[in-house]
């Protein structure tokens, strides 16, 4: 072999061409800071490997939604997956025991919790759907944006308020007496400027970055749910990377989500004066809004999900301590 096909070896062996490429799919946009933190995981990979290891993003569901990105990590045809909560417990119900109501008073506890061994636990569960978990991470806190203001002493009752198509989630609000109406976000912002739904379940971050406070009346800061998010693998791919290869990918997951749970309190704080810097109408608003749905629901799904009293028996562990 002369040295110049001696050198086109080196240089084809050492070039991109010769890159694993890998990909992570998600809903959120690519302003959320899912997707940041995603592409900073895709940076660190490409960074600890040379090259070898390469990430694709793909937003906004450019892979589908997450019932279809779920279908495709348990094919193997995705390798990984920032999955809200709702496919999960949709198909085992001890998943949505994080989206209880008033479950943390705000998102500092909501990170904590989700550290906790009973909703890191819940990662053993995805074996079973054929994923690996890698962490768990957050969106921020739940609030309620609605077009016609509520007055003192009023409920929700009787509105048609756009929610995630989780059972724990649309139960709830079923028992506060709106109409539970699931939509995806793409579609949300046309259906609540036309007048299709009342309001919305959404969160601060959500709120401004959609400037769905243009069309409230009231943003009602509750702040009643946590949005957790799993970090998955695709169980039949985990299979097929080295032990080198999982141990790193486990570690900047662990990273990962560590970084997303730790931006969610600055978040919503930034977001919360955004929006009153902007005179957005954003007032507080407590259980008293969703009727008795609040004792009803936990009557509820404590039979039916008993995993739901140890997650609220670590969670009272947590306020004694603050």
């Amino acid at each position: 072999m002369t040295i110049l096909k001696a050198a086109a070896c080196l240089l084809f062996l050492a070039s991109p061409l010769s890159a694993e490429t890998l990909r992570i799919g998600m809903v959120t946009p690519p302003s959320h800071q899912w997707t940041q933190s995603a592409q900073h995981l895709a940076k660190a990979l490409a960074d600890e490997t040379e090259g070898r290891l390469d990430l694709s993003v793909f937003p906004s569901g450019q892979l589908g939604n997450e019932a279809q990105m779920l279908q495709q990590l348990q094919s193997g045809a995705l390798d990984f997956a920032f999955l809200t909560v709702g496919e999960l417990a949709n198909r085992n119900p001890d998943f949505g025991i994080l989206v209880a109501p008033y479950l943390v008073p705000d998102a500092e506890t909501a990170a904590k919790l989700l550290e906790g061994k009973t909703a890191t636990a819940l990662q053993d569960k995805l074996g079973g759907l054929g994923l690996k978990g890698l962490g768990l991470g957050m969106a921020g806190m739940r609030i309620v944006l609605v077009s016609d203001p509520v007055a003192e002493g009023q409920t929700l009752a009787g509105r048609k308020i756009r929610t995630v198509p989780l059972a724990q989630e649309l139960d709830f609000w079923t028992r506060a007496g709106t109409a539970p109406t699931p939509l995806p976000l793409p579609d949300l912002f046309d259906a609540y400027a036309n007048g299709q739904i009342d309001g919305m379940q959404i969160d601060l971050e959500g709120t401004w970055n959609n400037r769905f406070h243009d069309h409230s009346a009231a943003i009602l800061d509750t702040q009643h749910m946590i949005f957790p998010m799993f970090a998955v693998a695709s169980g039949r791919k985990w299979q097929t990377y080295n032990d080198e290869d999982r141990a790193l990918i486990t570690r900047l997951m662990a990273e990962t989500t560590a970084e997303i749970r730790a931006a969610y309190p600055r978040i919503d704080a930034d977001y919360r004066a955004r929006l009153a810097e902007a005179g957005a109408p954003l007032e507080k608003a407590g259980p008293e809004v969703f009727g008795n749905a609040v004792e009803s629901w936990y009557r509820e799904w404590r039979n039916r999900t008993p995993l739901l009293v140890e997650l609220e028996a670590e969670r009272n562990s947590l306020l004694v301590k603050q």
